[in-house]
């Protein structure tokens, strides 16, 4: 999926860690091996981004959320909108 969203541009750049999630779903805790991927976008890309995730994972309650970005060096934010708008940086 992060190689997916970095192809279609709904972000410049995916970030996969191996996490273990403890949770409880259905009544039921669960311990599970999962991946967390942390997605450097714009904030406007988010709606189609979340919607791309949803129809792509297989839970049926994903995380998605989206953390905004106060604040960043003026290349690093340019990179992101380049790399998110269909132009090469």
């Amino acid at each position: 999926m992060a190689r997916q969203i970095v192809e279609a541009r709904l972000g410049a750049c995916v970030q996969v860690q191996s996490v273990k999630s403890f949770y409880r779903w259905q009544g039921a805790l669960c311990a599970e091996p999962e991946c967390q991927l942390a997605i450097k976008t714009r904030s406007d890309r988010f709606a189609e981004l979340a919607q791309f995730i949803s129809a792509q994972h297989p839970y049926d309650t994903p995380e998605i959320v989206q953390i905004p970005i106060t604040a960043g060096s003026i290349d690093y934010l340019r990179w992101l909108d380049t790399g998110t708008q269909g132009q090469d940086p």
